[in-house]
């Protein structure tokens, strides 16, 4: 039996004119009704942003657990109510169809004083953070992602300015970020006093940050996981902002943050002998360039030529109108890697239905644009070969990044087909190959 969701009614239900917004609408007031408007027996905290706002709703959750607060927390990486904490496996941080009502529910029923929620601009959309009393609402950055679903730059940043106005009507209280290069556009449409502002420059952050994180080679072990890189200063900003907003003291906040191992799949290292890869979600222009930036190696007495090896892919399309991939941004992606990669090894990421050659041939046609001398490029289909070639080819001092699946459980091809994936093992697998050897 055909799903009900791809059925010829269901198609034409979505298609007409206000009927997406309605279904969503209704679907979000009935979710706070039958769960008894769970939001305001609790401290609901939304980080809403282009990138960081899984690694800054960790470290806030970090630092409330610290200071002795049962939290709730619903991201894209995970779910955790309480001491309940499992992977999210819907394949969506911001479900709806009433999802969000009922995490609050259980929340509340479990006595967390805190709820820390990721809110993405298409759930913003499909109106899944209406009926909710939020506390606070914050911003990480903004840079262009899911245009093709949102029909424009302008709509795609409208949904964040929604999400940040409904917060403050609902009497919370809003941080932005002063290094983003849009955050004047956000303070002057949402002028107030309960409006704040936060950044790498703020006066705590620079007193505490010179000891929280220490310049450290990559070719060496880490004292700790979390790589304290530029963005990621940005979002302890944030989670610095939010705490003392709180009232969390200040030497707390900084030993949950000297303490915090960083998000799977979030700049993750995988290290053996002396070699070392890395794992990160990357998926746009401005985090792509971002985590190049934090990774590449510096010549050092023992690696005189230390390369960056990259995997690159990009995610396809599905075929529904309101799930466009962003073609546009695959040449940009490209560019970027050329410019930062020694070795690019082009594959699959989540094809869905387009077809991978032609994924991959529109990044290659970024690289090209850069002047000569341009790095080597491999296509490899299969990531799973291209990541054991690129692993292969390591030499010491050499750094291997994979980017754009994070720790994604699987790898989506087309007509609904899925395998299962983990980055993460497949380079420790491709590590311990390249020892042996």
């Amino acid at each position: 039996m055909s799903n009900i969701k791809d059925s010829k009614f269901a198609q034409f239900f979505h298609n007409l004119p206000g009927a997406f917004s309605a279904y969503h609408f209704s679907w979000s007031w009935f979710g706070a009704k039958l769960h008894g408007h769970p939001s305001e027996k609790i401290f609901v905290i939304g980080i809403t942003g282009t990138k960081g706002k899984t690694t800054t709703i960790e470290l806030v959750n970090a630092i409330l657990e610290a200071a002795g607060k049962k939290t709730a927390l619903l991201g894209s990486y995970r779910m955790k109510v309480g001491e309940e904490s499992g992977k999210n496996t819907l394949g969506n941080s911001m479900p709806g169809r009433g999802y969000i009502q009922k995490f609050l529910a259980r929340a509340v029923a479990a006595g967390c004083n805190y709820a820390l929620v990721e809110v993405t601009s298409q759930g913003v959309v499909a109106h899944r953070h209406r009926f909710i009393n939020w506390n606070i609402g914050a911003i990480t950055n903004l840079a262009p992602e899911h245009i093709e679903s949102h029909g424009s730059f302008e709509n795609y940043r409208a949904a964040k300015l929604s999400f940040l106005s409904h917060v403050l009507r609902k009497g919370g209280m809003v941080f932005l970020n002063r290094d983003d290069k849009y955050f004047e556009f956000f303070r002057d449409a949402l002028p107030g006093d309960r409006t704040l502002t936060y950044g790498k420059d703020d006066e705590w952050i620079r007193q505490y940050l010179p000891k929280l994180s220490p310049m450290r080679s990559l070719q060496g072990e880490p004292t700790k996981k979390f790589l304290m890189s530029d963005f990621n200063e940005e979002n302890v900003a944030l989670a610095v902002a939010v705490a003392r907003e709180i009232g969390i003291p200040g030497r707390m906040i900084a030993d949950a943050i000297t303490n915090f191992e960083g998000v799977p799949g979030r700049m993750e290292f995988v290290r053996s002998r002396g070699l070392t890869a890395i794992v990160d979600y990357a998926h746009t222009p401005d985090s792509l360039e971002a985590a190049y930036r934090a990774v590449q190696p510096r010549p050092t007495p023992n690696y005189a030529e230390p390369r960056l090896i990259c995997i690159l892919g990009s995610v396809g399309a599905t075929g529904d109108r309101r799930t466009g991939r962003d073609t546009w941004k695959r040449p940009e992606m490209g560019k970027i890697a050329a410019h930062y990669c020694d070795k690019i090894f082009l594959t699959n990421e989540d094809p869905y239905n387009e077809d991978p050659e032609k994924i991959l041939d529109e990044i290659e046609a970024g690289i090209a644009t850069l002047p000569y001398p341009r790095p080597d490029v491999v296509k490899i289909l299969d990531r799973h070969e291209a990541i054991q070639q690129a692993v292969a080819e390591m030499k010491d001092g050499d750094v291997v990044i994979g980017t754009g699946k994070g720790s994604e459980d699987w790898m989506h091809l087309a007509a609904g087909k899925r395998i299962p994936w983990n980055e993460r093992q497949e380079f420790e697998n491709a590590l311990k190959e390249k020892i042996k050897d």
